[in-house]
């Protein structure tokens, strides 16, 4: 069980060195990628934590990731958003929203609850530590390897269902593939199985990017010369979703 521990450990103290690094760079504007490598960090942490979040330890970290994740969602959308309009070379409507997503980036970076996760990461090794050493901990890897198996489960089922939700299975792929990236020798999922996840998850991302698109021009009027562009677009990436949803299904067969 050891083993196991400092195996975990060096990885929540690993995600700790990325996400404060995210913060730096997010701090300084050095690039374009810091907000976005910040909620992966957030992700990969929570992917981390979640087969063992019955454990209060596990559960108050776990919680302090994902109010940061929400607080940072909306202002990804708007980067996102940003990063197309820019691509398609409307400048002044870029510009207009440029301002705002500054500023957002500043909130973020004074948000209580940024403080809070970073609070709580550096006193969590030695606390789960001591758990571990007074005998508080059940079976970790017992517990983890469960977890595991019933997310893949859940994403099966899901894929099987002809009139599959979409949103829902954006994020059974992402719980499936980072618990995946997690715990490699754990998880149910091989090689192959991981590069159809991936393909899967890029293709929902490009769907759910452009009916976040279309869903923003419905309350912003300026953005209404790009709807017909963001509609046929958006009827393409379903296609394409769906067929990497269909070939993932190949992979994470339900069980007779």
């Amino acid at each position: 069980m050891s083993r196991f521990i400092d195996d975990l450990i060096a990885q929540v103290l690993g995600l700790e060195v990325t996400l404060r690094a995210c913060q730096a760079r997010l701090a300084a504007r050095t690039d374009a990628e810091a907000l976005h490598d910040l909620r992966i960090g957030l992700r990969k942490l929570r992917s981390l934590l979640r087969p063992l979040n019955r454990l209060p330890l596990v559960a108050s970290l776990d919680a302090a990731a994902a109010a940061l994740g929400r607080l940072s969602g909306p202002l990804r959308d708007r980067e996102v958003l940003l990063a197309e309009l820019a691509r398609q070379g409307h400048t002044a409507l870029f510009a207009a929203r440029q301002p705002a997503l500054e500023a957002g980036y500043q909130t973020l970076l004074e948000e209580p609850a940024l403080r809070h996760l970073f609070a709580v990461l550096d006193g969590w090794p030695a606390q789960l530590r001591q758990a571990a050493f007074a005998g508080e901990l059940p079976d970790l890897r017992r517990q983890v390897r469960k977890v595991l198996r019933r997310q893949v489960t859940r994403l099966a089922e899901a894929l099987a269902d002809p009139a599959h939700d979409r949103h829902r299975l954006r994020l059974l792929i992402k719980r499936v593939r980072y618990g995946d990236e997690a715990y490699p020798r754990l998880s149910p999922v091989g090689a192959s199985g991981w590069a159809a996840l991936k393909a899967a998850q890029s293709a929902l991302g490009d769907w759910h990017d452009h009916l976040q698109w279309l869903a923003q021009a419905e309350r912003q009027a300026d953005l209404a010369p790009l709807v017909p562009t963001w509609q046929v677009a958006l009827g393409r990436a379903e296609v394409l979703a769906d067929e990497a949803c269909e070939r993932l299904r190949g992979y994470f067969p339900t069980e007779r």
